[in-house]
């Protein structure tokens, strides 16, 4: 499947703007809104685009890790997908490395990955060994990374009617959400742009019921909302993620050095044997090195102790994906409400 420029434009106004309204959408693209709500349709039907809701994973607020795992080579397949069947384990991705997967974890709590999601790693047949880093500070994560595919007066006319900060800011606001607005986060999950009706139909609630809840689930900063694209129709189809070391004092200088690089999907300060972690999304493998130097060139005192090749990714984000990269439309959803990946 090869996407047009009409299909980039549309999904590059759905990462600034996921529950854009098609109304608006139309007014920044020029096209009629059926047409653009049909388009959507298609692109999700074939696992190009999709639009979630997921923890935010700010770890001043809750628990993001980072685990490298090795397992038995013939059990690979086994292991991956018991690692991915896992709510918390957001993303499970193979990589050209010393370690055989590498996960991304989202926990409420330190305690709820401590008691309840390092003991599923240990009953899994085929897993040997794994090692943890802990998320101390997210600088940057994939849903502001942006495919720039919209001309300058689109852009504008976009920002006109979002404003300038369309992103959650990641504070939660006020008191801890209660059981029935927790029930909306796996619709969200499944559908970042399911209506209240939608979702009210489904609980057997009133819409003015679930409209209320679900404007104080969007306003809480619990959740991020994105709108994701399969990484071979990007045009950036290498991933590669670096361990680094950044002096202490000086990891906001660094990120902020990140931020005027497009290619950049991940940065967080961690735990661990190294305390910076860098993850790119290229173009070509020989951008790796170009990527390296620029990194070098921005943060003179950053250390890159080593670089790891993404070679697939079963899942990310709670989604669960295609060898080709497309979304098989399945989504790992937790029972509790807190756990929505």
């Amino acid at each position: 499947m090869m996407l047009s420029e009409e299909d980039l434009a549309l999904i590059n106004v759905l990462q600034v703007a996921p529950r854009i309204s098609w109304s608006d959408a139309a007014e920044v693209l020029g096209v009629h809104a059926t047409t653009l709500a049909a388009r959507w349709d298609r692109l999700k039907a074939a696992g190009a685009a999709w639009t979630t809701a997921h923890l935010i994973g700010d770890p001043k607020q809750m628990c993001l890790a980072l685990v490298d795992v090795d397992c038995e080579m013939r059990l690979r397949a086994e292991v991956t997908a018991e690692l991915a069947a896992i709510p918390d384990v957001v993303t499970v991705e193979e990589a050209a490395s010393n370690r055989d997967l590498m996960l991304t974890v989202i926990s409420p709590t330190l305690e709820q990955f401590t008691d309840h999601v390092l003991p599923r790693f240990k009953e899994i047949r085929g897993l040997l060994k794994y090692r943890t880093s802990l998320g101390t500070r997210l600088h940057s994560a994939g849903h502001v990374w942006r495919l720039n595919a919209l001309d300058p007066a689109k852009q504008n006319a976009l920002q006109a009617l979002v404003g300038q900060d369309v992103a959650p800011a990641g504070l939660r606001s006020g008191a801890p959400l209660p059981p029935s607005h927790l029930d909306l986060i796996p619709f969200l999950a499944r559908d970042g742009r399911a209506s209240a009706a939608d979702i009210a139909r489904s609980l057997g609630r009133s819409p003015a019921t679930v409209q209320r809840q679900l404007n104080r689930v969007i306003s809480s900063g619990l959740l991020t909302f994105r709108c994701d694209i399969a990484q071979n129709l990007s045009g950036y189809p290498v991933s590669c993620q670096w361990f680094a070391n950044v002096p202490p004092g000086q990891h906001e200088a660094a990120a902020a050095e990140l931020r005027s690089l497009r290619t950049v999907r991940l940065n967080a300060s961690t735990s661990g044997r190294t305390n910076f972690v860098i993850l790119m999304w290229l173009k070509s493998l020989s951008d790796v090195m170009t990527a390296e130097l620029a990194l070098q060139q921005r943060i003179p005192q950053i250390e890159l102790v080593e670089s790891a090749v993404i070679l697939s990714r079963a899942k990310r984000m709670g989604w669960m994906l295609n060898p080709d990269s497309t979304a098989t439309g399945a989504v790992v959803v937790g029972t509790e409400g807190a756990a929505v990946l």
